[in-house]
């Protein structure tokens, strides 16, 4: 059996020049601290590099999509658990109140946010329903959802993709791993697959993905010169 690990075994592998033995000069100590960080800045731009070879036409394609269903009225709901729970919230942010001055606010929403409409759905009915409900009663045919999971595995973001496409709404799904349920499933229409099986890496990378997207997403709606339709 495995043995189970401690916050001090993670620790260890993230900061190891903390735990050596012996006193250990403070030179020798921030020598190590900047060749970890530049470790993990190259491997997230490596892994970065290799989404963008995969993915760079899809990137297109789904933004041309989502600003299309914007410009028709469209809302987006987004949703995903734990850290991606966190990404949900920051994406339905960018496009209600965009970070970029002079860009127009798209109409989102994060199915995390009423904790108590979380909690009562994962009480009372089950929590891999806690968005699919949600999708149900909030969303409309031509709205987008757009599913974060890290593992691609989630019941409750599987059960939304599903709510999701039989409502008639536009799916995306950005996963980690191998794509998991999720990309084996078939419900997403625009899918972003980060290969990778490290959970701090993958996550850098689909912030990365979401963040490309609304760029490219207010791109495309300034291509068309839909920009005052959109913010109406």
């Amino acid at each position: 059996m495995t043995e189970e690990r401690t916050a001090a075994d993670f620790a260890r592998e993230f900061y190891p020049f903390l735990y050596d033995e012996g006193p250990g000069r403070p030179e020798a100590v921030l020598a190590e601290v900047r060749r970890s960080t530049l470790q993990k800045c190259q491997e997230v731009v490596a892994l970065r590099r290799q989404v963008l070879e995969r993915h760079a036409s899809d990137l297109v394609r789904a933004a041309e999509a989502m600003a299309g269903t914007f410009r028709r009225g469209a809302t987006l709901l987004a949703f995903g658990n734990g850290g991606s729970a966190t990404d949900a919230q920051d994406i339905a942010v960018d496009f209600l109140s965009p970070p970029i001055p002079g860009r127009p606010s798209l109409p989102a929403l994060s199915l995390t946010n009423d904790i108590a409409v979380v909690t009562a759905l994962g009480n009372d009915v089950g929590f891999p329903t806690v968005f699919a409900r949600q999708v149900m009663a909030l969303g409309r045919r031509g709205d987008i959802a757009l599913a974060i999971s890290t593992s691609g595995n989630s019941p409750n973001v599987l059960e939304a993709l599903e709510a999701a496409r039989r409502a008639g709404m536009l799916t995306v799904a950005i996963v980690g791993y191998d794509g998991g349920r999720v990309a084996g499933s078939g419900l997403a229409d625009h899918l972003f697959v980060v290969p990778s099986t490290y959970i701090p890496r993958i996550q850098e990378v689909q912030a990365t993905i979401y963040h490309t997207l609304w760029d490219l997403v207010h791109r495309v709606l300034a291509l068309w010169g839909d920009v005052e339709e959109a913010q109406a």
